[in-house]
């Protein structure tokens, strides 16, 4: 019975070496994947593809994702990234021995529209003014705003917070220099600046869903009191049109749009329902001093700003390359399809009434007829 008992431990533990053995000789996955750079680049819309060939190993599971979207369980990555951005490919096979992984980063770009019939934009998307002496007429309407498509006009933003969206019918390139000009209205001592954003068609939509970026200006980023992001006016409906506008912001302020005698038309857009609306932006200091009622100024800022500086100061003249996201850091953009400009000051000038951006024409510095953005 010991001999019978000692050969079946011997004959268990060979059974077990045999296994190991067996075990041994079948590995981890091995993986040659057909794109061996790490770093793809490609545009909207345009496949990225990716094949993968077991070289050593069995009974393997294959996994693709981008970030944590799984896109195949096969050995084929085939995706179409719809929306320009930094992406990363993860790529694993595995079995019960063991795991193969590897990844790739994708940076996808947007389309570039080349050509364009028209130096000035060719679409308005958007225009929605605060409270102003000139809103519900000319130059503060949608007439007056749509009189800019394709040449020059006027139109009024109203006070701080009022904007407009346009698009241009090509992608205006990132160039040295200044890139857009921005006309405006503004005198040696009458300045009423507009802060200026920029966009970049990322899905190719035609649409300025997006993302925002602020072009900097002279005062971007400083801390003395003449700049803030994230601010907030809130406008109410007066209860007759010969009422002052009141308004409230999210720093605890409140004020008066005020009436005067040169305009008695509605002040409050006659096309929103709501009995308040809510704009939001950066914001700049007014520099609008009323010390003296007959000769009330408002002092322009350096650069970077429309309707801030005469045209031969400079005018509204702004470079891409002043590109900031939502955080404030620095982004590079090669391109931009969609503009627009926002009344950056909440000033009184008395009976000037409120300070509020006009313009009068929004052009592609570098257009010329034919030429390409490249």
């Amino acid at each position: 019975m010991k001999h019978l008992k000692l050969l079946s431990g011997l004959s268990f533990f060979v059974l077990l070496l045999n296994s190991c053995a067996k075990d041994d000789e079948i590995p981890a996955p091995i993986i040659e994947l057909s794109v061996t750079e790490k770093t793809i680049q490609t545009k909207i819309k345009e496949a990225v593809t990716i094949t993968s060939r077991i070289a050593v190993g069995t009974a393997v599971k294959e996994e693709w994702h981008v970030g944590t979207q799984l896109i195949s369980t096969s050995n084929t990555f085939n995706h179409v990234f719809e929306v320009a951005g930094n992406y990363r490919i993860y790529y694993q096979a595995s079995n019960k021995y063991g795991t193969y992984k590897d990844s790739f980063d994708v940076k996808v770009e947007a389309l570039v529209r080349e050509g364009g019939a028209n130096q000035y934009v060719t679409s308005l998307f958007e225009f929605m003014p605060a409270p102003g002496q000139f809103i519900n007429k000319a130059p503060g309407n949608q007439v007056s705003a749509e009189g800019l498509i394709g040449k020059t006009g006027m139109v009024s933003l109203g006070a701080w917070g009022g904007y407009v969206v346009y698009g241009f019918d090509h992608s205006v390139p990132n160039k040295e220099g200044n890139d857009i000009d921005v006309t405006g209205n503004a005198l040696a001592e009458w300045s009423e600046p507009g802060i200026i954003y920029v966009m970049v068609d990322d899905n190719g939509n035609g649409k300025p869903d997006d993302t925002w970026y602020e072009l900097a200006g002279s005062e971007f980023g400083k801390t003395d009191g003449t700049y803030l992001r994230d601010y907030e006016v809130t406008y109410f409906r007066p209860e007759s049109i010969d009422k002052d506008i009141a308004w409230t912001d999210n720093k605890g302020n409140t004020g008066f749009v005020k009436k005067n005698t040169f305009h008695r038309q509605a002040y409050y857009p006659e096309w929103i329902t709501a009995n308040s609306y809510t704009l939001k932006g950066s914001w700049l200091k007014t520099k609008v001093d009323p010390s003296r009622p007959t000769y009330v100024v408002s002092l322009p800022y350096d650069w970077g700003y429309s309707d801030n500086k005469t045209e031969t100061a400079g005018g509204g003249k702004v470079d891409i390359s002043n590109a900031v996201d939502a955080s404030g850091n620095k982004v590079h953009l090669n391109t931009i399809d969609f503009i627009k400009i926002q009344t950056g000051v909440l000033g009184d000038g008395g009976w000037l009434g409120e300070a509020s951006t006009e313009i009068t024409g929004i052009k592609d510095m570098h257009f010329s007829a034919g030429s390409t953005t490249k």
